[in-house]
């Protein structure tokens, strides 16, 4: 079975080619072009650079959320073109299960998957590493960075930040809690290999579904949405 992956949910961009052994190819980049720029012509690259065509993969998976509203909806409007034209399934992957994957190896550490989600919160959920295999402790969230602290507080195991709220996650809670620490910096960033990862669980649950059924997981309204509803509330 090959699995296209795609990740597009913060400023950095991924696609990967995932096969029956692993890992065949990854593309990564994070140079500040726009990701409807970028996505489409890297997995056409990637392909290939491979010798495979979109015909040789049996799954595409896209990171679907949390994330930026932005490039959620890049992310997901690019898996269902590439999916539609060929009926090909396609797995809606969790953006924070994906990103906890590259750090499974850390067998009893609990991985903290954090997201900058502005407002002094974070997209969060946390995970046991279990050289293998993941267990999930939380579901995905939007927690304030006080609230995760105090929860961390009550977990006696090592505790790995990683992500694109990593830093900021790690720099307001590192006082708090003295078995914390940052992913390397090559683990640290979501990527598309997170993303081909955590599309093998849906294959192995049947939780795969077709293009037309894919949509962005938001976990909460946009800025503009806030507005919006804001606005409203002050002429009723």
């Amino acid at each position: 079975m090959k699995i296209l992956a795609l990740e597009s949910s913060a400023t950095a961009c991924s696609a990967a080619l995932w096969g029956e052994e692993g890992l065949i190819a990854q593309s990564f980049q994070q140079s500040g072009l726009t990701h409807s720029r970028t996505l489409l012509p890297m997995v056409h690259d990637l392909l290939a650079n491979c010798g495979e065509d979109l015909a040789g993969v049996d799954v595409i998976a896209v990171a679907a959320g949390p994330g930026s509203f932005t490039g959620l909806r890049i992310g997901v409007a690019t898996a269902k073109g590439l999916a539609w034209g060929e009926d090909k399934d396609c797995a809606a992957c969790s953006t924070l299960a994906s990103m906890a994957w590259p750090l499974a190896f850390a067998e009893g550490s609990v991985i903290v998957c954090a997201m900058d989600a502005r407002r002094n919160q974070v997209y969060n959920a946390l995970f046991l590493a279990k050289g293998e295999e993941l267990e999930r402790l939380t579901p995905d969230r939007a927690i304030s960075l006080a609230d995760l602290g105090e929860e961390l507080k009550k977990i006696e195991k090592p505790k790995i930040v990683v992500g694109d709220g990593a830093q900021l996650c790690y720099n307001t809670l590192r006082e708090q809690l003295d078995d914390l620490r940052l992913a390397p910096p090559a683990l640290r960033q979501q990527s598309a290999w997170g993303v081909a990862r955590q599309a093998l669980e849906h294959v192995r649950r049947g939780e795969l579904v077709k293009g037309k059924d894919l949509v962005p997981v938001y976990h909460r309204l946009s800025q503009a949405e806030r507005e919006r509803l804001a606005r409203e509330g002050q002429t009723k």
